[in-house]
């Protein structure tokens, strides 16, 4: 990569999930998966064993939805598959680290393996989710700096300062949500394999040809201003 692009700027955490098709199985075989067992059925039927993905998880995302009668209404949406994890680097927007998991892990558990040491700021920014006294411990101990956002008091407001700080954040946050919006919209990122070894491929291949996208926006901007 080009010398110029490795002044980074500080470092964006952030997760998104990537569906896959839901498996159909008992609440028998569903409680037997969780344990990391094979059901019997499945053992004996090596063709349908082959085609049950054992890796792949069920999440469950709430949101808000507008209501014409009844205001903001929570909505909980439940989705199957995996999640991928990824650092990108605020100034340039290139993937720098990545992980994919199953749908149903913390994204707070993966932050240390996202954390890119060869960025040229120590800043690293993030949802809540991040937010854990492990987490804070890791990043001080290898001199980053904690720019993640903060929770709501239970029944308190948050204090104005705080909040501001927070809608900052939040500006320099949101950049990461393109990298997601590109994969999925554009090229519409699903995964159609069986087991997380090939949805580690599917996904890594969809990251790196992001990249490879952001590397011509680039280039052609750097042409173009002479």
């Amino acid at each position: 990569m080009n010398q110029g692009y490795l002044a980074m700027g500080g470092q964006i955490v952030d997760a998104s999930i990537v569906q896959a098709p839901r498996q159909r199985m008992t609440r028998e075989e569903k409680a037997q998966i969780k344990k990391g067992e094979i059901p019997t059925d499945w053992q004996a039927k090596p063709h349908k064993l082959a085609q049950k993905d054992r890796d792949a998880r069920w999440i469950v995302k709430y949101t808000k939805a507008k209501n014409e009668t009844k205001g903001a209404v929570n909505l909980a949406i439940p989705f199957f598959g995996y999640k991928n994890h990824l650092s990108t680097d605020r100034w340039f927007g290139f993937i720098r680290k990545s992980e994919v998991t199953s749908a149903n892990v913390f994204d707070g558990h993966i932050l240390p393996n996202l954390l890119d040491s060869a960025n040229t700021c120590r800043d690293v920014y993030g949802d809540t989710a991040y937010k854990t006294e492990e987490n804070q411990t890791h990043l001080e101990k290898r001199g980053f700096r904690f720019k993640l956002h903060c929770k709501k008091p239970k029944r308190k407001p948050m204090r104005i300062l705080i909040k501001r700080g927070k809608t900052t954040k939040s500006r320099i946050r949101a950049h990461v949500e393109h990298v997601f919006a590109v994969e999925k919209e554009q090229m519409g990122l699903f995964v159609r394999t069986i087991g997380l070894k090939r949805a580690k491929v599917k996904i890594g291949l969809a990251n790196l040809t992001y990249n490879m996208k952001r590397l011509v926006f680039w280039e052609q901007r750097r042409l173009s201003m002479g």
